[in-house]
């Protein structure tokens, strides 16, 4: 059964909100207001992570400094690789500090690949897409010198979800995770964050998952019930956009999380985002 969006959310009202409401509507920063403390043990933990697993660090699929990959291997090179990509409103964050959300599913014997790609002002979003297609394409064709040969699964968060999400066609990709992501880009560009992403036109008709047609590779549309209304409102919408299309996955609120607490239910072996995955490759996902 189709899930309808919320009607009280700010796109639903966004003719008549003001320049300080729009921003709102997408600052999850302010949305959360122990952000800092969040970001700053993240950025830790990852370090820490990082450390300890550094044979497949930095490996590049590309010429620019953030066109590189990091490689988690499992002891088996045929099994699941989890390729996930950084939020950050496609200006800001980097692979590096999002390590440590490997630990889940590499608990459960899997591969994981955290992507990076450039970056607002310095690319522009259509770019940062292609990015993410040449990393999928490197996984696929020397992923296995790399002790990654098992099929691909795609996550993203926030931004990367979205990103995530636009390549769920990719042939090397199996299924995906989109988690807390924003699936129309026409707010944005009335909002702060297009300052750095300066969006066109055409990228937001061409890059809008909302816009497009739906892929049919399996994919879990996740997001927190303490998140921003605006990015509930898009992962509603995204999920009954595909339950119109046929295609196949499952809305998945995750009960009290925050755009930023939300990441734990993949760092756990038994969170509900790391179970979510399992059951999806294993074809138990509703």
């Amino acid at each position: 059964m189709s899930t309808p969006p919320d009607m009280h959310a700010p796109q639903m009202i966004w003719d008549t909100l003001s320049q300080p409401q729009r921003d709102a509507a997408y600052n999850n920063n302010a949305a959360v207001a122990n952000s800092p403390q969040w970001v700053a043990a993240r950025d830790v933990a990852a370090e820490a992570f990082r450390a300890a697993h550094p044979a497949g660090l930095d490996t590049p699929y590309g010429p620019h400094e953030r066109q590189k990959l990091d490689l988690f291997p499992a002891k088996n090179p045929s099994a699941p690789c989890l390729v996930f990509i950084h939020g950050g409103y496609w200006q800001k964050n980097s692979r590096e500090v999002f390590a440590h959300y490997a630990e889940g599913l590499m608990t459960h014997g899997w591969s994981v690949a955290m992507a990076g790609y450039r970056l607002a002002p310095g690319a522009r979003l259509s770019e940062s897409v292609s990015d993410i297609g040449k990393a999928l394409d490197f996984l696929a064709s020397v992923g296995a010198e790399h002790g990654i040969a098992g099929p691909l699964v795609i996550a993203g968060w926030s931004a990367g979800a979205q990103l995530a999400v636009m390549h769920l066609h990719h042939p090397a990709v199996m299924a995906g995770l989109a988690i807390s992501g924003v699936y129309e880009l026409a707010p944005i560009r009335d909002t702060f964050l297009n300052a750095a992403l300066d969006l066109s036109s055409t990228e937001i008709a061409s890059l809008s998952p909302l816009r497009l047609r739906q892929s049919h590779s399996p994919l879990i549309v996740a997001y927190g019930t303490a998140e921003v209304p605006a990015l509930v409102h898009d992962s509603r919408a995204l999920s009954a956009r595909r339950v119109e299309a046929g295609a196949p996955g499952a809305l998945l609120p995750i009960p009290g999380a925050d755009h930023f607490s939300i990441l734990e239910q993949l760092r756990q072996p038994e969170g509900l985002l790391t179970r979510a995955v399992l059951d999806l490759v294993c074809g138990d996902a509703a």
